[in-house]
């Protein structure tokens, strides 16, 4: 038997204890695995140096070395994102709906753990912490495979973790780590039907598309995100300045940092140029389309290929429309369904915006960063699903957990 089978079984069979488990035990054992990964915080650090290093010789893009260094701060960031899941409500035995039939059933629609979770994920380490606090909380064992760059980081995360499981009720058996950089592993773990309930890829399209291509086992698509700004010709110049300069800027390397700025004609000739010089002081390249560079010649020019890149980096590609209808246009022809932001003072036009546009997460006058379980009070996210089946936007603890129908009854048999 394969090992990454063999570590499946395990997980198996430690999450039909893991689900009848009481809330308070859960998060006792959450608490103490939030108090092991504080004291265990300077060989984490060490081994995230060590893939640190790795990434540099290997060429890493700035953006991807961000996504894989810990610091003392960001594993701080971590605990206090246990401690949030602990806060949070725990949806495993809550009823959903329930009803009674005209023969007397009474018939109750009840959340249950999804059972074995499969997280497939690259370079961020705190995706470890984050995954296994909500799947544990959420009554489901987790199977790990995080991405050779991490490789370091990772084990010293789950060899914490599974020192804070030592003597709580939560089995250790219950979060396993797939401990190799081999891809094989991968395509393995993505045919462990019966084993795997559900798979999870975090990562970039190329990892997505290529889970999606091959697993047997049901799979939630999360996290690529070519997301939009639209300015529209009733903005607030001053309001659009900064939720671009927030959506771009704050952090590049994320699935929910504005990949295109498009910008009305109307507006244009008064706000680009300022706007635009804001940009490229942050240091942001700007790729703009042949209206752009009338405006503001010193920009490269766009080619087709930037409209439907995610670039996770300083470039920003932007476009001028003729209105909103031109705007909805471009979004459904290169959005990914992630985070889409209009700003405008106008609200006959924002709602057309919200109710038209197709994506998991839409904007009126405000960031597109705020596409965060933490910012939506989750809690930590597992990811960010663009899928529409079974969860849809940053996936929290309810969206974990599968349900059944609970059919109680004094003796009815079927006539």
């Amino acid at each position: 038997m394969s090992i990454v089978r063999e570590l499946a079984k395990q997980a198996k069979a430690a999450s039909r204890k893991l689900a009848t488990l009481e809330t308070a035990a859960k998060n006792d054992a959450l608490l103490n695995v939030a108090r092991q990964l504080l004291a265990d915080r300077e060989s984490i650090l060490r081994a995230n140096e060590i893939d640190l290093a790795k990434g540099k010789q290997a060429g890493l893009s700035p953006s991807l070395l961000d996504r894989l260094a810990l610091t003392a701060a960001r594993i701080e960031d971590m605990v206090e994102g246990i401690k949030q899941v602990v806060e949070l409500a725990d949806p495993v035995g809550q009823v959903m709906e329930s009803w009674s039939r005209p023969n007397g059933l009474t018939i109750a629609k009840v959340r249950v753990p999804m059972g074995v979770v499969g997280m497939v994920y690259e370079a961020r380490p705190n995706v470890t912490v984050d995954t296994c606090a909500l799947c544990l909380k959420a009554g489901s064992a987790v199977l790990l495979r995080g991405s050779s760059n991490a490789l370091n980081s990772n084990r010293a995360l789950v060899a914490s973790i599974k020192k804070g499981l030592e003597g709580t009720a939560i089995p250790v058996a219950a979060v396993q780590f797939v401990d190799t950089g081999d891809r094989e592993a991968v395509d393995e773990m993505l045919r462990l039907n019966g084993l795997l309930d559900l798979v999870i890829p975090r990562g970039g399209a190329g990892l997505i598309r290529r889970v999606v291509e091959t697993a047997t086992v049901p799979v939630i698509e999360t996290g690529v995100g070519n997301c939009h700004v639209y300015v529209d010709k009733e903005a607030d110049p001053a309001m659009a300045l900064d939720i671009i300069l927030n959506a771009k800027c704050q952090r590049y390397g994320v699935c929910n940092a504005a990949e295109t700025l498009l910008v009305h004609q109307e507006i244009a000739p008064s706000w680009l140029p300022g706007a635009l010089q804001s940009l490229r002081d942050r240091g942001v390249e700007v790729r703009g389309c042949p209206a752009v560079l009338k405006i503001v010649p010193e920009v490269k020019l766009a080619d087709e290929r930037d409209w439907a890149t995610e670039f996770l980096a300083p470039i920003l590609a932007v476009k001028i429309v003729a209105d909103l209808s031109e705007a909805l246009d471009h979004i459904q022809t290169y959005g990914t369904g992630h985070s889409e932001c209009i700003v405008t003072n106008n609200q006959d036009t924002a709602a057309e915006f919200l109710q038209q546009v197709d994506a998991a997460a839409v904007y009126h006058n405000a960031s597109t960063r705020f596409t965060d379980g933490f910012q939506y009070g989750f809690g930590a996210e597992i990811g960010i699903s663009t899928q529409k089946l079974h969860a849809r936007g940053p996936m929290g603890l309810r969206e974990l957990t599968s349900y059944k129908y609970v059919v109680r009854g004094t003796g009815q048999v079927r006539s």
